[in-house]
């Protein structure tokens, strides 16, 4: 199975730009043959709390239509990050497109301090199961806590994302738990962050792909706009510049 990281550079608000950056990604990887795509934490409107109350978006939008209907034309698991509004509560929500399914929903469980005013957490976790693999859906901050990667690997979880919005100093915390975090528990970790400025830090790319044996197998480097490609069933991993 092929796995896509779409590491991008979100623009502060412009959600309409933002789905079209999504798209031109989502029809890159469908060429390169992957059958999933997965983007940073709040890709569509970039990583910015203050805003979430007016940038939010309700379930059914219009605006999203486009991924349900890219899944099912390339039969390909498209996972875009809203932030997401239900019942007056606002989530940082990862949607995830299924060909000919309803769409999922993953709402970040644990939430960094400085989220709290702006955003609830959510109650449970999400998997998404593609040929042989189970994959578990985390994101930024709740990646760095154990207690979640050990909560989905008691679930059989065979794959861990991190979608993330991540400054230069979390990256590299981040890089440095995840190569003992995939030994430890004998699972490939994938994290996919943006570039850019957004709130008031800058995303420092890096995406990259941890092997059972704690191996960097692929990565971007801090300000690439490109496509990171993992194939699962041979360990190995391609990088599409665009």
């Amino acid at each position: 199975m092929r796995i896509a990281l779409a590491q991008i550079k979100p623009l502060k608000g412009k959600v309409d730009k933002n789905i079209q950056t999504h798209i031109r990604y989502i029809e890159t990887a469908a060429v390169k043959g992957s059958q999933v795509i997965f983007f940073p934490e709040l890709s569509i409107t970039s990583y910015e709390p203050s805003l979430a109350k007016e940038l939010a978006f309700q379930f059914g939008d219009e605006r999203l239509a486009v991924f349900q209907e890219k899944s099912n034309q390339y039969q390909m698991i498209i996972g875009v990050g809203i932030p997401l509004l239900v019942d007056s509560e606002i989530y940082i929500a990862m949607l995830v497109y299924q060909p000919d399914k309803e769409v999922s929903v993953y709402r970040k469980q644990f939430l960094h301090d400085d989220e709290l005013p702006y955003f609830k957490e959510g109650a449970e976790q999400l998997y998404v199961d593609v040929e042989q693999e189970k994959i578990a859906p985390a994101i930024c901050y709740e990646s760095l806590k154990e207690a979640h990667l050990e909560n989905v690997i008691r679930h059989n979880a065979s794959v861990y994302l991190a979608s993330v919005a991540k400054p230069k100093g979390g990256v590299e915390k981040a890089a440095n738990y995840f190569q003992k975090a995939s030994v430890k528990y004998n699972i490939p970790i994938l994290m996919v962050n943006a570039i850019g400025w957004s709130d008031d830090f800058r995303s420092y790319g890096n995406s990259a792909v941890w092997n059972k044996q704690g191996e960097v197998v692929v990565a971007l480097h801090e300000n690439e706009e490109g496509i990171l490609i993992y194939d699962s069933d041979k360990e190995v991993g391609i990088i599409e510049y665009l």
